[in-house]
């Protein structure tokens, strides 16, 4: 019984044993398998925020087995590491591989040299067998002061094909360029320089394409500073055989398409160059050699030349006149205002082409010749006597054996009868010289006169026509527009003239102020002016700028009901948008609040276009009739019967002529020939004016003028001593 006892307690025993063990176990498992788990998720999260999800995870208890293929060493130094980070150096069992170099893609090689005056700098990626230090080596001497900026990284793949050659082709760039950039890329180079001028760009590019090995390929982007050009001149024609620029020029890249368009439509062909430069007169350049082209387009044939401000436009013989007249008045309507204009019609060949001289002056001084001259050496003479008068812009001077003795001198009398003129034309055939345009003196007819007399003598023909503009009167002394606004600008910032704060009113008595602008705009209402209001930065910008406005329109009010001519000024406000002083002060806030004045155009408006002038015919050493009568040939007047011989003044003395004598008969001279600079022309009984054939022989004469190098005759003897006055008592009479 005792017996069986035991054997049960050993039993439950043994039972609570295994009991316990497999709880253990189970526990153990359980725990390991958690461990395992945590550990796993612990690892990936770290790998897959790196972005290593190339990385397998494998737990086995604490230790944890990487493996997977890694695309370099570096990232699978870098997967390690992060998975230690997460689970501890000592738990990470490394089974991860490499893939191999082969099978992995190059990555872009590409290196860029920057080259300017503060030296050179080198960026991009190169092959690891790169010598860097070589390239270095070659950059320096081309580096101010030896300075270089070595930014580039390498990378451990093999060079490329074309890698080798590019580079050295790009190093030899940087030593044929200024101020450069220069990428480099396997089998290919792009060379973005600066170029001194026109001839510098075109001597790089070829050396530069010379260089280039074969198999690279070079990109040019070889750019030059825009050159001056002066006069700034387009030409173009439309021919029989087609249309062609002779010249073309623009001052911006949109006007230079907008030019080359008009040409296209007017039957150009190809893509001609058209160079960009500085120089033009206006920014609307390229509208006008549009408008200019098209009405050569309109025409069908013909040709335009601009020249600065001028444009020639000519149509050959065969256009129609109704076609060559709605070109020239469409062209005329399309023009900016600072283009003038000067459209010719060539005569039909059957009708024979008259000998004529014809030459324009604008009002900016340029000067424009074309007609007829007897040979090279006279077109030389007449260009270089044009030239020490006028600048000439534009010289059409053709020879021509045809015209008639004497008429280099005429054509050297009408230009010279031009300096009577501000602006205007003269016309020269060989029956009559017509000179047109506007002068500033009420005397320029009678100077025109005196200078064409002093040139050509007597019995020449002229027709003038000069009109007066007493804005061109220096004797006036008128102010231009700038002027005017300057002397406005003076009297606001004189005046006491204020405003009620934050309003348009004006503060104290404007009378003074008043009466010393209607002083200045009596001879500036013609001018269009603007009167700008401006406040300083206290209020806000809208409230500032309606009163600035409402101050220069008070000021414009103020100005009309004192009677002042204001039809041509406007007003406008900038509020505190264009300060003069600092805001931060009273003083500056005062000077801030300001009326200012601004020319708007340099060009007077005139209520009334003024009267033509009417032709005066004359002929050269007779009186100048007045524009009213009809010049009458200038007879000598018939001397009294009793009387033979000139007429004697009265006897002086106790014995007087009872009657006062006829005045002496003559030709009567121009009053104002003094003024004119010139000499009467006087023919004695013993003087001969020379003829017109041996005044244009003497332009044919070369004058040589003495200079240190030309031989002089030795001194005579009795020169050799001067005496001396008081010794031997000669005295000067």
């Amino acid at each position: 019984m005792a017996s069986s006892r035991r054997i049960t307690t050993s039993l439950a025993t043994i039972l609570v044993l295994a009991g316990a063990g497999g709880l253990a176990w189970v526990g153990a498992e359980a725990a390991a398998t958690f461990v395992e788990d945590r550990t796993a998720a612990a690892v990936g999260q770290a790998l897959q925020t790196e972005g290593h999800d190339w990385v397998q995870i494998e737990t086995d208890g604490l230790q944890v087995r990487l493996t997977g293929t890694a695309p370099s060493e570096v990232e699978r130094f870098r997967a390690m590491s992060r998975a230690a980070a997460a689970a501890g150096t000592a738990r990470i069992i490394d089974q991860m591989t490499v893939a191999s170099v082969e099978e992995m893609a190059p990555p872009d090689f590409q290196i860029e040299f920057l080259r300017g005056d503060m030296g050179v700098s080198l960026i991009g990626l190169i092959p690891a067998g790169t010598d860097r230090e070589a390239i270095l080596q070659q950059l320096r001497p081309t580096a101010p002061d030896r300075k270089l900026s070595d930014l580039l990284e390498a990378a451990d793949h093999p060079a490329p094909d074309g890698w080798e050659d590019a580079l050295r082709f790009g190093l030899q760039a940087v030593g044929m360029t200024g101020q450069s950039k220069i990428s480099v890329a396997p089998g290919h180079v792009q060379v973005a320089a600066l170029a001194r001028d026109a001839a510098d760009q075109a001597r790089l590019e070829t050396a530069l394409r010379a260089a280039a090995p074969a198999g690279v390929t070079l990109d040019l982007q070889v750019t030059a500073p825009r050159p001056v050009i002066s006069p700034f001149t387009l030409s173009f024609a439309v021919s029989g055989t087609g249309a062609e620029f002779e010249a073309c020029v623009a001052d911006t890249e949109e006007a230079r398409d907008q030019i080359l368009a008009a040409a296209a439509e007017a039957g150009l062909r190809g893509s001609p160059d058209c160079l960009l430069g500085l120089g033009a007169p206006s920014a609307d350049w390229g509208d006008a050699a549009a408008a200019a082209i098209r009405a050569v387009g309109t025409m069908g044939r013909g040709s335009v030349t601009l020249s600065n401000a001028q444009i020639a436009l000519t149509a050959p013989e065969g256009v129609a006149r109704a076609r060559f007249e709605s070109a020239v008045a469409e062209l005329q309507a399309a023009l900016p205002q600072a283009y003038t204009l000067e459209a010719r019609l060539q005569e039909p060949k059957q009708s024979p082409r008259p000998i004529e001289f014809h030459a324009s002056l604008s009002d900016r001084g340029a000067l424009t010749m074309q007609g007829r001259i007897a040979d090279a050496a006279m077109r030389e003479a007449v260009s270089s006597f044009a030239a020490a008068r006028f600048d000439v812009a534009q010289s059409g001077l053709r020879a021509d054996p045809r015209v008639p003795e004497g008429w280099t001198v005429r054509v050297i009398a009408g230009l010279e009868a031009m300096a009577a003129l501000q602006s205007g034309t003269v016309d020269v055939t060989p029956q009559l010289i017509t000179l047109r345009g506007m002068s500033g003196s009420p005397a320029a007819s009678e100077r025109a006169a005196a200078l064409l007399t002093e040139r050509l003598g007597a019995g020449a023909r002229f027709e003038l026509a000069i009109g007066y503009d007493r804005r061109l009167d220096p004797s006036l002394d008128l102010p231009d527009g700038e002027e005017c606004a300057r002397r406005l600008n003076v009297i606001m910032s004189e005046s006491e003239l204020g405003f009620e704060p934050g309003g348009s009113s004006i503060a104290g008595d404007p009378n003074p102020t008043l009466a010393l602008l209607s002083d200045t705009m009596a001879e500036c209402s013609e001018y269009q002016l603007e009167a700008a209001g401006h406040t300083d930065s206290q209020g806000s910008d809208q409230f500032n700028a309606e009163l600035s406005r409402s101050r220069a329109q008070a000021i414009l009010m103020a100005m009309q009901w004192a009677g002042i001519e204001v039809s041509n000024m406007t007003a406008r406000g900038y509020g505190e948008s264009q300060p003069i002083a600092p805001n931060n002060t009273e003083a500056g806030r005062e000077a801030n609040r300001r009326i200012e004045f601004r020319l708007l155009s340099p060009h007077p408006v005139r209520a009334e276009a003024p009267q033509p002038p009417q032709p005066v015919t004359g002929v050269t050493g007779q009186p100048l009739p007045s524009p009213e009568s009809e010049p009458e040939p200038a007879l000598p007047a018939p001397m009294p019967a009793q009387m033979q011989g000139p007429r004697l003044p009265p006897v002086q003395g106790p014995m007087q002529v009872p009657e006062p004598l006829p005045p002496i008969q003559g030709p009567q001279l121009p009053p104002d020939l003094a003024s004119a600079g010139t000499t009467p022309l006087t023919l004695g009984v013993q003087e001969e004016a020379p003829s017109a054939a041996e005044r244009e022989e003497s332009l044919r004469v070369p004058v040589q003028i003495a200079d240190e190098t030309t031989p002089r005759p030795g001194p005579r003897p009795g020169d050799l001593a001067d005496p001396d006055p008081a010794q031997d008592g000669s005295t000067d009479e």
